[in-house]
């Protein structure tokens, strides 16, 4: 028997040439003959219909060697492919005399199929009449199950009616599978629930395949109680309905019965697949509930599930957003006696939170282990560190981390998010002139998206704003992100001009692009609202500044002194003083230099209009608030 390596081999040569070489092959030792499923590979790798014929020809000229209905199933699948179908008919007219025997069942359901593909439905049910020419008993509810299950995708309506004038009370559990299957693929639900009854009525059992379809849909379109109570009348269950019913239910946020559900499949004899654990995983992660979370991969483990790294980085994840990354961190060692290795993802994970969390060492100490375990670091890892380190006020290590990425990973050039990240970081240290010289190199990578940071920039200190928030427009419509210096200085223009909602909007945008403002740009929005005597935006502006650590408490308070006292309403200013107070934020000496000053100045000009009594009295109350801080 020739072995399929030897044939293969032969045939990877140019057609003609191959089938030559290999007639010659066979000819030379009778007892090398080749097998049937050979010979129907070697049909089915042809890339031609003439390829495929030439070499069903070849196979039958060698000597000693007949073919079956498997070569002639193979030669029929292949011509449907390229819609050969007058060849296929002469196929089947010449078998009986070619190799004694007709077409059988999986023949016609291959021809079935080749119309389907090529979407001639009218020729799919005239397939029925060619199986009557060759079997006097007409087509088997096989043959007939294939052409019902064309027509249930190509149009339920049809496949409804084939089935009432040709299968109704001769058709299987496959038959009403399909049937089943076809309403629910199209939301005709109740169509479905009429099948069952009708199973019911006429004493057929109803298999776990069509309850499952049932109940599948029921689920997709957000029926998931129902699908619950359809469950209850099911004789027997499998994995499937399990499956389906705790994704359902995650896909509801509704980790209490998903874990209900996990439960009856564990106490029925059934694991779920890695999909529905997956999912229940990520549920109780978003619902804080790690515990039970770590708790439900524990006991798939212990009943023989499987679980792989997907699940592994969705609950490391879970840890991560929750502020435990040092938890998360522990799984790794976990993953591998597991037997289950931690991939690109599962660290670029940790990377981020170790950055989120200001420990930018551990995040570092990850990202070389990556080398030493031999994982790829991809571009995702170099941002997500670069960024970290530059937020962290690392600028010079994430400078190194740029560089290896430069020559390590070229691919990673193409996206602009590193060098902003350098860019920010430089920035915020308020390095200027080095963020300026950078943003010069990265003209040669990114020369569009430059061009409209240098016009925005310029446009902000002409004062020329509508045309600098044009061109912003313009930059993101290019898909081009701002840089930090971009936003601050937009920040800082729109604060001078008094546009106080549209700075705030644009501190936000900033924000959620992942920088944060410096100090600079806080003075001139805290600035902003004093001189457009809005203090109370621009108190809740400081202590939100101050939370997130961008604003010395001092600095936002003689600002904010500073502002009020410019427009001579010292009342207001010393009961800010006070609310400041009370809120342990004193002033510094700049900002009671400035109360001080404005107070002897209305002394001087005889001002009636302040009530000095009630100045003088929070005055003193303001001075034993700052002795007592400062001592």
């Amino acid at each position: 028997m020739a072995t399929a390596f030897e044939i293969q081999r032969l045939v990877r040569r140019p057609i003609d040439q191959g089938l030559f070489l290999i007639s010659r092959f066979f000819s030379a030792s009778s007892a090398l003959l080749p097998s049937c499923e050979q010979i129907s590979q070697l049909v089915l790798e042809q890339k031609t219909a003439d390829q495929a014929l030439k070499t069903f020809e070849w196979a039958s000229k060698i000597p000693g060697y007949t073919h079956t209905t498997s070569t002639y199933r193979a030669l029929i699948h292949k011509l449907c492919t390229f819609r050969k179908f007058d060849v296929v008919d002469q196929l089947l007219d010449e078998m009986l005399e070619k190799i004694g025997s007709s077409p059988d069942d999986d023949i016609f359901i291959t021809v079935v199929r080749g119309f389907g593909r090529a979407g001639m439905i009218r020729e799919v049910i005239r397939v029925l009449d060619t199986v009557t020419r060759f079997q006097k008993s007409g087509p088997s509810v096989k043959v007939m199950n294939s052409v019902l299950d064309v027509l249930v995708k190509k149009d339920i309506d049809i496949a409804r009616e084939f089935y009432r004038r040709k299968m109704m009370g001769s058709g299987d559990d496959y038959t009403y599978g399909i049937l089943m299957k076809g309403f629910c693929l199209t939301n005709r639900i109740g169509d479905g629930f009429k099948l069952l009854q009708v199973m019911k009525n006429h004493g057929i059992k109803v298999s776990v395949v069509v309850y499952n379809t049932l109940i599948h849909a029921l689920c997709k379109n957000g029926k998931v109680g129902r699908a619950r109570s359809l469950m209850n009348e099911m004789e027997e269950t499998s994995n499937v309905t399990f499956d389906t019913l705790i994704s359902a239910y995650c896909n509801e946020n509704n980790s209490v019965k998903a874990l209900t559900m996990l439960d009856k499949c564990f106490s029925n004899g059934f694991v779920p697949n890695v999909v529905s654990v997956t999912k229940l995983v990520e549920t109780l992660c978003n619902d804080s509930r790690l515990s039970e979370a770590v708790a439900v991969l524990e006991t798939v483990d212990s009943q023989g599930g499987a679980h792989d790294v997907i699940a592994y980085n969705t609950l490391i994840r879970g840890f991560v957003k929750a502020g435990r990354v040092r938890e998360g961190h522990g799984f790794l060692k976990k993953m591998e006696v597991r037997g289950c290795l931690p991939n690109t993802d599962t660290y670029n994970i940790l990377i981020g939170g170790f950055c989120e969390s200001r420990m930018v060492d551990s995040a570092l100490d990850l990202f070389h282990e990556m080398k030493l375990v031999g994982v790829n670091r991809n571009r995702i890892t170099f941002e997500t560190l670069i960024y970290g380190l530059c937020s962290a006020s690392r600028t010079e290590d994430g400078f190194k981390i740029f560089e290896l990425m430069f020559h390590g990973l070229k691919s990673c050039c193409d996206h602009i998010g590193p060098f902003n990240s350098i860019l920010y970081g430089l920035y915020k240290e308020n390095r200027l002139d080095q963020a300026l010289n950078f943003l010069h190199y990265m003209k040669n990578f990114f020369p569009k998206a430059l061009d409209r940071t240098e016009k925005i920039l310029r446009l902000c200190h002409d004062d020329r704003l509508n045309e600098a928030m044009q061109t912003l427009d313009e930059m993101r419509k290019e898909g081009n992100s701002p840089s930090a210096i971009v936003y601050g200085s937009l920040i800082k223009a729109l604060s001078k001009k008094g546009r106080m909602q549209e700075a705030m909007e644009m501190m936000n945008e900033a924000i959620g692009s992942g920088y944060f403002p410096v100090s600079s740009t806080c003075s001139a929005l805290i600035t902003g609202f004093g001189q457009c005597g809005r203090v109370k935006g621009a108190l809740m502006l400081m202590k939100d500044m101050n939370m997130r650590g961008c604003l010395s408490e001092s600095e936002s308070c003689a600002l904010i002194i500073k502002e009020v006292c410019a427009k001579g309403d010292i009342q207001q200013a010393s009961e800010l003083v006070m609310e400041m107070a009370e809120l342990g934020i004193f002033p510094d000496h700049r900002a009671w230099s400035t109360l001080i000053q404005r107070m002897n100045l209305i002394h001087d000009l005889s001002c009636e209009m302040f009530n000095e009594i009630t100045l003088e009295e929070n005055l003193i109350s303001l001075k034993k608030h700052y002795l007592t801080n400062i001592s």
